[in-house]
């Protein structure tokens, strides 16, 4: 919901009279968490994305089995989906990312595109297309991509070179408010300690922070299900504050390359310490990004498991904040729907 709430919130307030209707397995409370404009909610989805086996590995043979079982009767799938829209009747779709609700829109005869940093097809081709019968999936794919009206492919994101309808935009984020004062009142934190979000992105798992040695004047903030027993760890949900103003009150967010995290933090100006996912495809262009738009510096997958960054750490915490990088997207996808939708 990073990518695609920020355009629903602007989208909504631009047109007060859409109705908008969000199709998404994840629950309810947290599409309110990130969606501050009336809308409908059908808990079903059909995106699989990659399994993963940890928040930094992809599980390569369930993810290929999962797109095979997609995948079989193929036009059926698309048949039944072109029914279920129907019934929405819906004027446009835009998805985020999943190709069935554009193959099914495309069927129906409803308008629609994608928006996204990334795409399953280069994903997958990327992970899976020497595994046999590969090769007709990530046909299937890009076929449905490419009759959608539109690919609104966000920066920074993959070249997604196959694909020719592509409009190209900025960077879309959520702007947070900045309430620290508030957050060391809660947590009670000195004026002068440092706060260190650490995120996996909405990923399942952990890192193992309890073995992480204590840093002088650093207090760490975490996700509730981590459980950690680190002396100077505070728990994200006891702030019951929104993400976005937690993260742009926070000194660095420690993170995993991911679209969300690195464009948040780089367009609410926080320094970043991640370790690089060498096998995902889109992780060379989000850290070439960030590294010219923010402030981050690189550690191994080691040295985040183990702490061992305490040097890199300190030296991000010495500088001086980046300017926040402008969220030029939201606007220009939200021109781009707003004649669509009027059309």
């Amino acid at each position: 919901m990073a990518q695609t709430a920020p355009i629903l919130n602007a989208l909504g307030r631009r047109i007060p009279a859409l109705r908008i209707t969000v199709r998404s397995m994840a629950h309810l409370e947290h599409l309110r968490s990130r969606i501050d404009v009336p809308f409908e909610y059908v808990r079903e989805g059909s995106d699989i994305g990659m399994l993963m086996s940890s928040p930094m590995d992809v599980n390569v043979k369930a993810s290929a089995e999962a797109y095979a079982s997609l995948h079989r009767d193929w036009g059926a799938k698309v048949r039944n989906e072109s029914n279920t829209l129907r019934e929405f009747e819906p004027d446009f779709v835009l998805s985020n990312v999943g190709y069935l609700p554009l193959a099914g829109a495309n069927r129906a005869g409803i308008p629609c595109a994608a928006v996204s940093s990334l795409n399953w097809a280069d994903i997958f081709s990327h992970y899976c297309g020497s595994i046999s019968g590969t090769h007709q999936i990530t046909t299937q794919m890009r076929v449905a991509y490419n009759n959608a009206d539109a690919f609104i492919r966000l920066s920074p994101g993959m070249p997604m070179r196959e694909l020719y309808r592509r409009q190209e935009i900025g960077p879309v984020a959520a702007a947070g408010q900045n309430r620290r004062d508030e957050i060391n009142n809660i947590l009670n934190l000195h004026p002068d300690e440092k706060l260190v979000l650490v995120s996996l992105g909405g990923i399942a798992g952990y890192l193992p922070m309890d073995t992480w040695p204590k840093l002088p004047g650093v207090r760490w903030l975490v996700p509730a299900d981590w459980r950690s027993m680190h002396p100077d760890a505070s728990v994200l949900e006891s702030i019951n504050l929104p993400f976005n103003d937690i993260l742009a009150s926070a000194d660095v967010l420690i993170c995993k390359p991911g679209y969300g995290s690195f464009v948040e933090a780089a367009c609410n100006g926080i320094p970043v310490l991640y370790s690089n996912r060498a096998d995902w495809p889109e992780s060379t262009y989000l850290t070439q990004w960030l590294a010219q738009h923010g402030l981050c510096r690189e550690v191994s997958r080691f040295a985040l498991e183990s702490g061992n960054f305490a040097d890199a750490l300190t030296d991000l915490l010495a500088q001086p904040k980046p300017q926040p990088v402008a969220p030029t997207g939201i606007v220009e996808a939200v021109d781009w729907l707003e004649k669509w939708i009027g059309n």
